[in-house]
């Protein structure tokens, strides 16, 4: 081998270091970029993210401006009245009108007599037999069938429990209000017939008070004959939801109405 070959071999020899350390730091430096391109990364996804939710998530005033089919009208309204055990009324005095022999309210004499006249063309037989009732009227007719039951043998403490399931106590009666009627035949009212002039009662802004099943919440046993004006909006929502009064004041309490 000739001095010439060993110096040119010697040569090419020395760059191999150098591309070695070259590609080392190539290697490197795309590992750094790599790690510090990370944030940037992370950072763009939750952009993406974000706008995805906000793209399917409904915003807060939207669902605000979803209509309710609660009617609008205010607990405050007259027609709305809650006179029960846990709201005692004294004496309201509101101005009457007969109907058929018996009072009412003056407000609601039109609807009562077109409730009636509707109520005869399913039974002929069909009448009014209490409307207004005062609170001394009330509390004569609540003493007076608490006597009966103790005549029986019953205690006070045990009568008066078992006429509080038909009769309200003095103060608690919706009879107060001229508000609230009672419609029967002189018979007696079957719950079919009770029934039948429950469905037609809200076109006329009536509901049937005291419902089989919602004792629990009215505190009162199922009376296919007491029926409470309400208004007509109300008495529709009220039959379409199966609610009673105190559901619905309630109901409308939440909505802030």
């Amino acid at each position: 081998m000739t001095n010439k070959y060993r110096r040119a071999r010697k040569k090419r020899k020395k760059w191999w270091p150098y591309l070695l350390s070259f590609f080392l730091l190539v290697v490197l430096g795309s590992g750094i970029g790599a790690y510090l391109a990370k944030p940037s990364l992370f950072s763009g996804l939750q952009f993406w993210k974000a706008k995805k939710t906000a793209v399917t998530t409904p915003s807060s005033s939207k669902k605000k401006k979803e209509k309710s089919d609660l009617p609008a009208v205010s607990t405050k309204d007259w027609q709305l009245i809650l006179v029960n055990r846990d709201n005692v009324k004294p004496e309201l005095n509101p101005q009457l009108t007969d109907v058929d022999a018996i009072k009412v309210d003056s407000r609601i004499v039109e609807p009562t007599r077109q409730f009636l006249e509707a109520a005869r063309k399913i039974a002929p037989e069909e009448t009014l037999i209490s409307g207004y009732r005062s609170v001394a009227e009330q509390t004569e007719l609540y003493n007076e069938r608490v006597a009966q039951l103790e005549a029986s043998g019953l205690s006070h403490e045990e009568a008066e429990k078992q006429v509080q399931t038909q009769v309200q106590v003095p103060g608690a009666s919706e009879h107060q209000t001229g508000l609230a009627i009672d419609m029967s035949v002189e018979a007696g009212q079957s719950d079919e017939l009770g029934l039948q002039l429950a469905a037609i009662a809200p076109q006329y802004g009536f509901v049937l008070r005291y419902p089989d099943g919602k004792s629990n919440i009215t505190g009162v046993n199922f009376e296919n004959w007491h029926f409470r004006y309400v208004g007509v909006e109300n008495a529709q929502y009220m039959a379409k939801h199966q609610l009673v009064l105190e559901e619905y004041i309630q109901l409308l309490k939440k909505a802030g109405k």
